[in-house]
């Protein structure tokens, strides 16, 4: 196992965030080979032409350089200084155009000057350049420019990978994170980083109950061919799901709740939340957003959730090239991944109880679970739990209903839980 530190998420971190990635080609494989060393995925490769429900895979894109040489000789936009300079699947081409050619192409943010756009045309062949809006009102608007794009655009395959865990049931635990954006540090790689590492203390426990699936693949595309694969399997196994992104920054827990509102991932997601301490804010399902609007379409309706910090689009920074390391905060990292664990934890332990001790009280003294000293001073909050807990074992009362009627978390009684099992109070 690797530690899971601020310190190695940022090291991690700093190996990923150059790679140009996309929906397909070489940056989605070496993204994956590099998350590989924290999970052991297992990867897939699909045909271009490959179809899914209503969609089909591209043709996978490749690029080595591309740049704009202005009338004066200065190159610009240029994709080996920052990646985001190129329109994701831009066509190749090599050519001397006016700057009235040049302009239809280019893309700038005037109300961000500062910052690089990111901008895609997956499945319109075209090319164009991103610069920042200062540059942009600096070029001049006579003289030749020179325009180069390395890329190649041809029938290849999408690559995504996944993993399952395997638990005592076949009741999965779904977690799903996107590959597939060029570098940007909360929108893109705070996702898949969060999730690799949640894998590992996921791994170390040494019971699971559930069984628990990783999905790393291109963003929409890649999750509808993994739902034309899986999907079926997971209407009739998956017990709660989560999409994880935007989640590297210092900012509010954000949650966003599943088409089905009341699911097991919506109400143990919001529980854990809502006793950990942190700020927070609940979101409705809407269909703006990541890769739940594949799992919660109508005809699979999946309890799938997004754990977010502060949500995409709400960022001044998104999809643009100021979503950079300046932007996002290692220990943030580590406590988004902290506290999706415990929501984790809280879904191991969330079910109905019955206690073996049905009629009246179950005789604690004698079994060394009560204090030799009667009297209501003497009680303790740990005894307060066992005794409300032990009153409510009666199977049909889930973990979460018992401990929000006495105001705590779930996980207050973890400990409790195997103590009175044991001893042979639950069952």
């Amino acid at each position: 196992m690797i530690e899971i530190s601020p310190a190695t998420i940022e090291q991690y971190f700093d190996k990923l965030f150059p790679i140009c990635r996309s929906i397909t080609g070489n940056g989605v494989r070496q993204t994956i080979d590099i998350l590989k060393e924290i999970v052991p995925l297992y990867v897939h490769e699909v045909p271009t032409g490959t179809t899914c429900f209503d969609w089909e895979i591209p043709k996978e894109w490749n690029i080595n350089d591309a740049y704009i040489i202005t009338p004066e000789g200065k190159k610009i936009a240029d994709f080996k200084v920052h990646n985001l300079h190129i329109v994701n699947y831009s066509t190749p081409i090599q050519a001397e155009m006016s700057y009235d050619e040049l302009l239809p192409h280019l893309h700038t943010l005037p109300l961000m000057p500062d910052a690089i756009p990111y901008y895609t045309s997956y499945y319109k062949e075209t090319w164009g350049f991103c610069l920042t809006h200062n540059e942009f009102e600096k070029l001049p608007k006579t003289g030749t420019y020179k325009v180069v794009v390395d890329s190649e655009l041809k029938a290849g395959s999408m690559t995504y990978a996944d993993l399952v865990l395997k638990g005592e049931t076949d009741e999965e635990i779904l977690f799903s994170a996107y590959t597939c954006h060029p570098s940007m540090a909360n929108n893109e790689l705070s996702g898949p980083l969060v999730q690799a590492f949640l894998y590992q203390k996921i791994a170390a426990m040494t019971k699971r109950k559930y069984t628990y699936r990783f999905v790393f693949a291109p963003e929409t595309i890649g999750i509808i061919y993994y739902l034309s694969k899986h999907g079926e399997h997971l209407k009739t196994n998956l017990k709660a799901g989560y999409v994880v992104t935007c989640c590297g920054d210092a900012g509010d827990f954000t949650y966003k709740r599943s088409r089905r509102i009341t699911s097991e991932a919506d109400v143990v997601a919001e529980h854990v939340l809502a006793y950990s301490g942190n700020k927070y804010t609940i979101l409705p399902f809407a269909i703006g957003g990541s890769d739940e609007r594949q799992y919660c379409s109508p005809g699979f309706n999946l309890p799938v959730g997004s754990f977010i910090r502060t949500k995409y689009q709400e960022y001044k920074e998104y999809h643009t090239s100021l979503d950079n390391k300046d932007f996002i905060s290692f220990d943030a990292m580590y406590e988004t991944i902290n506290m999706i664990f415990d929501v984790v934890k809280a879904l191991e332990i969330n079910e109905k109880y019955m206690g073996s001790i049905q009629h009246c009280e179950a005789q604690l003294g004698r079994r060394g679970l009560y204090s030799n000293l009667g009297g209501l001073k003497n009680r303790s909050n740990e005894l307060s739990n066992r005794l409300h807990f032990l009153n409510y074992a009666d199977g049909e009362h889930t973990l979460r209903e018992v401990a929000e009627l006495s105001n705590q978390s779930m996980l207050n009684f973890e400990k409790e839980i195997q103590l009175l099992k044991d001893h042979g109070l639950i069952v």
